[in-house]
């Protein structure tokens, strides 16, 4: 007996060094590697920027305003990174092309692509029109499809590369109040899991990460609809508090992590990942409590308004109580980050 448990010890051990030593063989070395991050210009676009730069990666950055990846690109020169920032609307196939293509052109190859552009809408879904799920589909859906087509062949190319697909805990449960988002990023999860599949084999890898609530500044560019100053303040919440949120460095740094290694899934978050596990379990339990979250959440008006421009978060108490949050939004570059008391 005890010789047999010596000999299922040795095997274990055997065991161990082999998967250490498979999962080394899979892991890509950074430096010098060209990234693509969309969405690169703040937020956790920039956090990852910042991190893969550390790592000795060289940058392309796309957004959708100049003055943001002007300030985006000077951040990451200072430290040294070599960057090239381009305007692009990832919901447009041909600025896409342009955008690989430019990047091409620079550096000769695209090693990873992350895929993080995202717009976040917060209200009741009857606030909610057609267009808002269209543009939280041609963002976070179809933009990560437009470029990852434009990216993939030169990696099928040389054989080898990252995609890496910024979904989220939404694409894991449909949360109320976030419906257009849920809808995007779970296609954005479907898509990115179907082409792992679809890959094996090839030297291209793919990452699905699912991310839970993270300090970003986020919330002052959401759109918030319905009773928006209140939908305003749980979200802000929501995003800001400690051991509910967390914060965007430690989250691209885990990000970057899976990226090397090629994991194919990683959620973010104790919170996230004990949400998924249960709804995985208990799909119908899931929904009930959710329908009791939804009463309590806001109705109300059917105004419209971006997160840096409600009076609520300008009250003392949520001033407050979302201090980490605007720190965040200053460290990562979010528009409405300065904005007045």
């Amino acid at each position: 007996m005890k010789r047999k448990n010596i000999l299922l010890g040795i095997s274990a051990l055997a065991a161990g060094a082999l998967a250490i030593k498979w999962r080394r063989a899979r892991s890509m070395d950074l430096d010098g590697k060209v990234v693509l991050i969309t969405g690169g210009s703040r937020g956790l676009g920039l956090a990852l920027a910042r991190e893969f730069a550390t790592r000795g990666c060289r940058l392309a950055i796309c957004a959708r305003s100049e003055e943001e990846l002007e300030a985006a690109r000077q951040d990451l020169s200072a430290t040294g990174a070599d960057v090239l920032s381009m305007r692009c609307d990832v919901s447009d196939p041909n600025q896409v092309d342009r955008l690989v293509e430019a990047t091409l052109q620079r550096y000769g190859r695209i090693d990873v692509l992350v895929n993080n552009a995202g717009v976040i809408q917060v209200g009741p879904v009857g606030t909610m029109t057609l267009q808002d799920f269209r543009t939280a589909m041609d963002i976070m859906f179809w933009g990560g499809v437009y470029t990852t087509f434009a990216a993939l062949p030169q990696m099928l190319e040389r054989g080898e590369g990252r995609i890496v697909n910024i979904t989220s805990i939404g694409a894991k449960v449909s949360v109320p109040h976030l419906t257009p988002y849920s809808c995007a990023k779970f296609a954005s999860a479907a898509f990115s899991e179907g082409m792992r599949a679809e890959l094996q084999g090839t030297g291209v890898q793919v990452v699905t990460i699912a991310p839970g609530l993270m300090r970003t500044g986020s919330h002052l560019n959401a759109i918030f609809k319905g009773a928006e100053e209140n939908e305003a303040a749980w979200f802000s919440l929501s995003a800001t508090l400690p051991g509910i949120s967390m914060g965007a460095k430690r989250a691209a740094k885990q990000i970057v992590s899976a990226t090397v290694t090629g994991r194919a899934e990683r959620i973010l978050t104790t919170q996230a990942n004990m949400l998924a596990a249960f709804h995985g379990l208990f799909p119908g339990v899931t929904a009930d409590i959710l329908g009791l979250i939804n009463r309590a959440l806001p109705h109300g008006s059917q105004k419209t308004e971006r997160g840096a421009d409600s009076p609520v978060l300008r009250k003392p108490l949520l001033r407050v109580l979302t201090t980490l949050g605007r720190k965040a939004a200053e460290e990562f570059l979010q528009p409405g980050a300065g904005a007045p008391a």
